[in-house]
This record gives structure tokens, C-alpha cells and sequence, in this order.
């Protein structure tokens, strides 16, 4: 039976000056096997203007990622495809840009679609800069998220899906959760080897994943299996699948790490963290979007783009 190695680490805070030397051992737990050379894509979660400080990737967090690979003798680059504007504008309004400033690493968006085919049938566009990558280091925010339960390590890659079809993909999808969980997993399997940092050192938690409220979990985890992280996550919070559609169908492809029972914690365990008081949405929204939030959403996007918008 396969075990599924999830790192974890208990973090009081970004400011704490130990923070570099934690991401840095959190890898090495889980054996990331970035090397001189590589082409690696630092994968941050970009998701929009609004409040930034909770609902994106601490600055802080990215740049020890990079400071990791770099160290490693790696060619880095920091890429995301927002929900709006682009990667540039939302790692500069998210401040990542002023983090990395220093650093040998470019900051660009995760563009370029290639048509990925997938299982239930029809295509959808991932970026050719994310499929090209030697490795990419995933680094995920722990909140809650409206539509799907939770968004943690597995969806985070969803954002490696270009553009505007991240919002055809509700639209065409989104009538069924499972449909829509399995294109998340189609996404997963296509890309290169990964490892993922999942930042819950301040989670989100009541709503997500922009508009909910800040939870000090003090986590910070890491894995080569994104699910087997999420897992460990899941079983934290005491959830079951049912609670979580991508956990759902990622149980019902019988994917590894996904159950408990199968993930090991060579660091600390689940007994470090209290998250007693975190709460879940008590009931999912809609997956697919009104016709009028459709359009005024793609219209903030190109706003936030030309710069006219935060």
C-alpha cells in the first residue's frame, strides 16, 4: 500500500525570521526533487484585487519559495492567471513584485493556451508556459470557497488554465460539481511533476475564496501529492468527502492520497493545530454564474487589466 508523505510545520506568523528556513525544510521533508538547471515555475494563487492580504499568496511565502529554488541552482519564474487582470498586475497589486525585487526570478502570466482534451469530452485551454516547466512549486492559500467547499493544493492548479476560460469553464461545466471536479483532476494529471506549499499559517475561512474572514491555523504543509495534502487538511477540519466535491471525485477515481489512513507526517502531526471555530460555507453556490455577473465579471477583468481598476 502506497504511503503519501505531508509535511507540516507550525508557524506563528510571515514576519517570523525562521520563515525562509521552514519552506526550505518543508521541501526537503517531502523530497522535492528541484536541481541546477531546471525550469521551474513558481505557481502563487492570484485570485483578484480584493483583499489581497488574505485572499492571495503572502509575499513572503512566494519569495521563500523562490529563495528555495534558486539556492537549488534553478531558473525560476513566477506565473499566474488571475481571475482578473493578469499575473504581472495582480502580483504587483498583491505585492509580489516589490517581495521579488531583488531576485534573479521573472514574473510573468500563465498564458499561451494549449487545448487540453478532456475525460467527459470537449477541450479546455492550459498554458504552455505551466506544461513546459521542468517542475513547479504550487503554492496554495488554505480558504474556504463558496463553490467548491474548499480551495487548497489540487484546485490551486486550476488557475493554470488560461484567462477567461477559467469562467467559460462554470459556465460549460459547472451544472454538475462532479464534472466540473474531474476537469480540476484533467488538469492535474496533464501537468509536469509539482510540489506543493500549502500556506495556512492565516486561513480563510466563513466564505472564500475572497470575501471570507481570517483564521490563524499557524500551518504551513508541503507534498509532492497535492491530494494527499488536501487530505490531510480535510482531515484536520473533520470534514468528510461529501463536504468537498473534488475530494468526492477524486475518492471516486480511487486517486492516491486521498484517504486518510494513507498519509504520513514525518514533521508534525495534525495534533499541532487547533482549528477548533473553523467554519465551512453551510451551503455550496452555484457553480455556474448568472448571465449578468457572466458579463460584469469579464468586464472588471479587462478594467483591471488596462490598469483602470483594482
Amino acid at each position: 500500500m502506497s504511503r503519501y508523505p505531508v509535511s507540516l510545520r507550525r508557524v506563528g506568523g510571515y514576519d517570523a525570521s525562521c520563515l525562509d528556513a521552514h519552506v526550505a525544510e518543508l521541501f526537503e521533508a517531502v523530497g522535492c526533487p528541484v536541481g541546477r538547471g531546471d525550469r521551474v515555475l513558481v505557481k502563487p494563487n492570484l485570485v483578484a484585487p480584493k483583499n489581497t492580504a488574505l485572499s492571495c499568496s503572502h509575499p513572503r511565502i512566494v519569495r521563500a519559495a523562490c529563495l528555495f529554488a534558486l539556492s537549488r541552482g534553478a531558473a525560476v519564474i513566477v506565473a499566474d492567471s488571475p481571475a482578473f487582470g493578469t499575473g504581472r498586475i495582480m502580483a504587483r497589486l498583491a505585492g509580489l513584485t516589490e517581495a521579488l525585487a531583488d531576485l534573479p526570478v521573472a514574473v510573468a502570466s500563465l498564458d499561451g493556451p494549449r487545448p487540453l482534451r478532456l475525460a467527459h469530452g470537449g477541450t479546455i485551454g492550459v498554458s504552455a508556459l505551466a506544461l513546459e516547466a521542468d517542475h513547479i512549486l504550487n503554492l496554495a492559500r488554505l480558504k474556504c470557497h463558496d463553490q467548491m467547499g474548499l480551495t487548497l493544493a489540487t484546485k490551486n492548479f486550476f488557475g493554470c488554465v488560461c484567462g477567461f476560460r477559467k469562467s467559460l469553464a462554470h459556465q460549460r461545466l459547472g451544472k454538475d460539481r462532479a464534472t466540473f471536479a474531474r476537469m480540476i483532476l484533467d488538469v492535474l494529471a496533464t501537468l509536469p511533476p509539482s510540489t506543493s506549499l500549502l500556506d495556512g499559517i492565516v486561513a480563510m475561512h466563513k466564505a472564500g475564496p475572497v470575501g471570507g474572514e481570517a483564521f490563524p491555523l499557524g500551518l504551513l504543509g508541503a507534498s509532492a501529492s497535492p491530494l494527499a495534502l488536501d487530505t490531510a487538511v480535510y482531515a484536520l477540519l473533520g470534514l468528510a468527502p461529501q463536504d468537498v466535491p473534488l475530494w468526492a471525485e477524486a475518492m471516486r477515481q480511487g486517486l492516491g492520497g486521498v484517504r486518510p489512513e494513507d498519509v504520513d507526517y514525518p514533521l508534525e502531526g495534525l495534533a499541532a493545530f487547533d482549528a477548533t471555530g473553523f467554519r465551512t460555507p453551510k451551503a455550496l453556490a452555484a457553480l455556474t454564474f448568472e448571465p449578468r455577473r457572466f458579463v460584469k465579471g469579464r468586464l472588471r477583468s479587462l478594467l483591471v487589466g488596462l490598469g483602470l481598476r483594482r
